[in-house]
């Protein structure tokens, strides 16, 4: 015999009648209960303006993926249009990318030269508050929400540092963000180079492969590919990326979703060029996630590149946009993302070959050294150079590999 509990609407003084959890055993049941109660919502709640039909269903919607996990979420047509922009590197805001990691509001990444990258904020700092509502009352998507905002505003954001325990207040004003992916392609040490990619967007794999090309024309005989702080991006871009440097034909990436009777997708290298000889390092930090773990997780898979840092962020879930008729979408995990040798990169990450720690406050002034540089800052006003001790580890391996490929 079925038992029942019983949802109490005070305000309309009825009790409906509902099965205890897990015993529904078809949508029509769950469909009439979820009717009842959106009625009674509807007709008793004490704000009426606050209780219309197309309000309710789209909060009910809205906290129905949201409890699935911090990354499936209802995207009503400003956030929908907003994730599209993201995706073309060109976006408002602050500049932060979050994730939620053991519960709490976390900074995957903050985006060179945008308020908050500029205001300190560093990898890794937890988000207390924005604009005196706690972070821990909010979802993901709604956290993103109140960052966002129209360029010239301002917004508070209190700031638990994860290598200690002061909390710091800032105030940061909104920006026009822009972002360039591919970032300091450079030769740095005699035949080897050096690229940084900020973020895996539509013309990411088109700029590297335009930077690979004029390296090798200046001599680029090794490659340091630097993935830290990049909090990831678009599968297809973390694909073309990856195409580059690997032969035709090898398996980048694939998933597993819910749906196991199905084979998994599976994405291989594709694409006419490809640096199949050149000895590659890449390096990895805690702010290296999503895109960047599938790049580094699949050449370090193929031993194809060496990678040096610090384990990744881990967040390997899938998420596929359902757009709807009404300019809305549902964003819902549906798989997630395995390396060639069928490791999960969800909330393990990705282990690196030479672990080389390093504070990432030291990072973080090495960034902003390099960012006052290149805007012509007087030399009063430069911080002090640091030693980047990953990339020089980095170096050193690729520096031991042409040599050993010359004898």
């Amino acid at each position: 015999m079925q038992r029942w509990i019983f949802i109490l609407i005070a305000c309309a003084g009825v009790a409906i009648a509902a099965p205890d959890k897990g015993s529904y055993t078809n949508a029509y049941d769950a469909i009439t209960l979820f009717t009842k109660v959106l009625e009674q919502v509807h007709r008793g709640y004490v704000e009426p303006e606050e209780a219309g039909y197309d309000q309710l269903i789209r909060h009910a919607l809205a906290g129905m993926l949201q409890n699935l996990d911090p990354y499936s979420q209802f995207l009503d047509e400003e956030s929908y249009r907003d994730l599209k922009n993201d995706t073309s590197g060109h976006f408002g805001g602050v500049g932060l990318v979050i994730g939620k990691k053991e519960g709490m509001l976390t900074v995957v990444s903050p985006m060179e030269d945008t308020p908050a990258f500029r205001a300190g904020i560093l990898s890794g700092d937890v988000i207390v508050e924005i604009d005196g509502t706690e972070t821990h009352r909010l979802s993901l998507a709604d956290a993103v929400k109140k960052m966002r905002g129209e360029p010239g505003t301002d917004v508070a954001l209190k700031i638990s540092r994860s290598f200690g325990r002061d909390i710091k207040e800032y105030i940061i004003t909104r920006e026009d963000i822009k972002v360039e992916s591919v970032k300091d392609a450079k030769m740095i040490d005699n035949n080897i180079a050096y690229i940084r990619i900020t973020q895996f967007n539509e013309p990411s794999a088109g700029k590297l492969k335009e930077a690979l090309k004029a390296l090798q024309q200046e001599g680029m005989r090794a490659l340091v590919l630097d993935l830290r702080g990049n909090p990831g991006g678009l599968l297809s871009s973390a694909a073309g990326v990856t195409e580059l440097f690997l032969p035709r034909g090898e398996l980048i990436v694939f998933t597993r979703g819910a749906e196991n009777d199905k084979p998994p997708q599976r994405y291989l290298s594709a694409g006419s060029t490809h640096y199949t000889e050149i000895p590659l390092a890449i390096l990895v930090n805690g702010g290296s996630a999503s895109a960047s773990e599938i790049v580094a997780g699949a050449l370090q898979d193929h031993q194809r590149a060496i990678l040096v840092g610090e384990r990744t962020f881990g967040k390997g879930s899938v998420q596929t946009i359902l757009p709807l008729d009404d300019g809305a979408a549902v964003k819902l995990t549906t798989a997630k993302y395995y390396t060639p040798s069928e490791r999960v990169i969800h909330e393990n990450g990705i282990e690196p070959d030479i672990t080389v720690e390093m504070n990432p406050e030291v990072l973080y002034n090495i960034r902003l050294r390099q960012m006052q540089l290149e805007s012509d800052v007087e030399d009063g006003k430069v911080i002090a150079e640091q030693i980047d001790i990953q990339l020089e580890k980095a170096v050193g391996v690729l520096q031991g590999v042409l040599i050993f490929q010359k004898k």
